[in-house]
């Protein structure tokens, strides 16, 4: 049984993975970005896709932090309360 959950592990991650990639080889047209005050970026789509997705995931991460200190503090307070815990 723990072969084969390893096994659909690695399945679903390289099904994941030929997806992404036929998603890159589909979408190589050169597109442009306008910034302001005129700045151009003239790049694929593929790039401007996943710099998207990666501004979006620092974004979440960030909006996470401050709910992940305080409830770190929480935890801190309760185990010097209770130090079994």
């Amino acid at each position: 049984m723990n072969k084969l959950t390893w096994l659909l592990k690695w399945v679903l991650k390289a099904a994941i993975f030929f997806t992404l990639f036929a998603f890159a080889l589909n979408n190589q047209q050169e597109i442009t970005v306008n910034f302001f005050f005129g700045t151009v970026w003239k790049t694929s789509l593929v790039i401007v896709v996943l710099a998207v997705f990666a501004c979006g995931l620092m974004v979440g991460i960030l909006g996470m932090v401050p709910r992940w200190w305080q409830h770190r503090r929480v935890a801190m307070k309760a185990k010097k309360i209770n130090p079994t815990v």
